[in-house]
């Protein structure tokens, strides 16, 4: 049975607010960078996750391994405790967003070589055509 786990860390990354998004599938962990700016109120990130979850841009998966936390009450309470006092991304969280950050950068190194390669044949066409145009009666 598969499984799929969500978490989000709200921190403060100087000036801004900072949303990660992490989810866990099938033993791949994927994450997502999300600015807020002001700080958001609970029920503003709740509905933000209501109105905008399925828009986000996840980073492709990467191997992670899910550790089954027990079910005492009380051990999960001083796992939330610990984990409201650990500030930051936890560093495969931050694996992932570079691995992100990498893709979408060449991406648009791609998508600009195209357009410039675009750009300059257009322009050779036209130089070609203004040439055919001058000596159309010789």
């Amino acid at each position: 049975m598969d499984r799929t786990y969500g978490k989000l860390t709200v921190y403060f990354e100087n000036p801004f607010w900072v949303g990660v998004f992490e989810r866990i599938s099938n033993g791949k962990l994927s994450v997502c960078k999300v600015t807020f700016g002001a700080e958001p109120k609970d029920y503003e990130v709740w509905v933000f996750i209501l109105k905008h979850y399925y828009e986000l841009s996840f980073s492709s998966p990467i191997e992670n391994v899910v550790k089954q936390t027990a079910d005492n009450p009380k051990r999960r309470q001083r796992n939330a405790r610990k984990q409201l006092q650990n500030f930051g991304v936890g560093t495969k969280s931050q694996q992932a967003l570079q691995m992100q950050r990498e893709e979408k950068k060449a991406r648009r190194k791609q998508i600009s070589k195209e357009q410039r390669e675009a750009r300059q044949q257009r322009k050779f066409n036209q130089k070609q055509q203004r040439r055919k145009e001058r000596h159309r009666g010789h």
